[in-house]
């Protein structure tokens, strides 16, 4: 969430709490700590979950998306060539002059390799090619391995961007989305939960934080050629602690979720001038909002995982009646001060004040 949207829902927060002297809200829509443990466990299963609790709905992940799928060597594709011979060191030298720089690229279905005719590799599997060029060296010369990779290709590839180090991986039908985040190098700060992978311009119900932080090998699909990943800002969503706290401030929720007691602890705790009978969560359109009010026994007592936010969430910590009078009061106690500071002057000097 941006900071102008922020400032927009500030303004309507105002409206909605500030005429109660920054009393806690209680109205009809407020609900109790044993709601937001419910949906809290809810939160607990993921982006998705979190997600519905926002209102919107996805499909589930298709099965077909974890299983490998047959790749082959396309037009454009650059394969990177290997040969080693015990005794002719020449051959291994020539394929390796030409296949550690530029590589070998598939032009009119076609590989161009020393000493050899134009070979055709084109709708075939790595290994069958590779099968394919050992043959022909080993009609001419004994004892001759061949090994064959992709070095770049032209459509078979994954897209990514945002905090990413490497902005293009190859496919080959094997290779899964964790492995392709581990060659893009993500920060172990990234944002997972707005973190999303695209494929044919349709956001797949993938969740990034399962798969990388909790190792959900479901989450783990074959990569395809044309797929597009984003990695997310740390900022990229942010809940609000607003009123008698530390510091009102934007808290960064990377992860998609926040226990409530980190929430607080990021703006300073509560001080001696907040209410802690009256800590309201408010989650959802802030127009129709729903409102939880906890206790902070309820933040200290309950479990941190029944006790969480999600990005949006606003935690609104009420004042205690005494507030305005201790904030009077110290604004006036310099003066206090002053004039005691006078008073005893003039009284040693002689002077009868009353």
């Amino acid at each position: 969430m941006t900071i102008f949207m922020y400032l927009i829902i500030l303004l309507q927060l105002t409206l909605f709490l500030c005429s109660c002297g920054n009393a806690p809200y209680m109205g009809k829509d407020v609900v109790g700590a044993d709601e937001f443990v419910m949906d809290s466990y809810k939160i607990r299963q993921g982006k998705f979950s979190i997600l519905q609790l926002e209102g919107k709905s996805f499909e589930e992940l298709p099965t077909e998306y974890l299983k490998d799928y047959q790749d082959v060597i396309q037009e454009g594709d650059i394969l990177y060539v290997a040969v080693y011979h015990p005794s002719r060191s020449d051959i291994s030298a020539a394929v390796e002059a030409i296949g550690s720089t530029v590589g070998f690229q598939v032009y009119e279905g076609k590989i161009r390799l020393p000493d050899l005719e134009p070979i055709p590799v084109q709708g075939l599997t790595l290994e069958q090619a590779s099968q394919h060029l050992q043959m022909l060296y080993n009609s001419q010369i004994r004892d001759v391995q061949v090994f064959l990779s992709y070095k770049d290709r032209l459509e078979r590839k994954v897209e990514l961007a945002g905090l990413v180090a490497l902005p293009v991986v190859p496919v080959d039908g094997k290779i899964r989305l964790f492995e392709t985040l581990s060659k893009a190098r993500v920060p172990p700060n990234a944002n997972l939960f707005k973190s999303y992978v695209v494929r044919d311009n349709q956001m797949l119900p993938v969740d990034l934080f399962k798969l990388l932080k909790e190792g959900d090998m479901s989450q783990n699909i074959v990569m395809r050629g044309g797929d597009k990943i984003y990695v997310a800002d740390p900022s990229a969503s942010t809940l609000m602690v607003l009123g008698e706290v530390g510091k009102e401030r934007l808290v960064d929720v990377p992860n998609g979720f926040m226990t409530i007691r980190q929430a607080l602890a990021e703006a300073g705790g509560i001080p001696y001038t907040g209410n802690k009978s009256y800590i309201q969560v408010i989650r959802g359109n802030i127009l129709n909002p729903k409102i939880y009010t906890l206790t902070w026994d309820h933040v200290i007592h309950l479990p941190s995982e029944s006790m969480l936010l999600i990005p949006g969430d606003i935690i609104y910590v009420a004042a205690t009646p005494i507030t305005s009078w201790n904030r009077f009061m110290s604004q006036l106690l310099p003066t206090f001060v002053n004039i005691d500071l006078i008073t005893k002057g003039i009284k040693s000097i002689g002077v009868n004040v009353p």
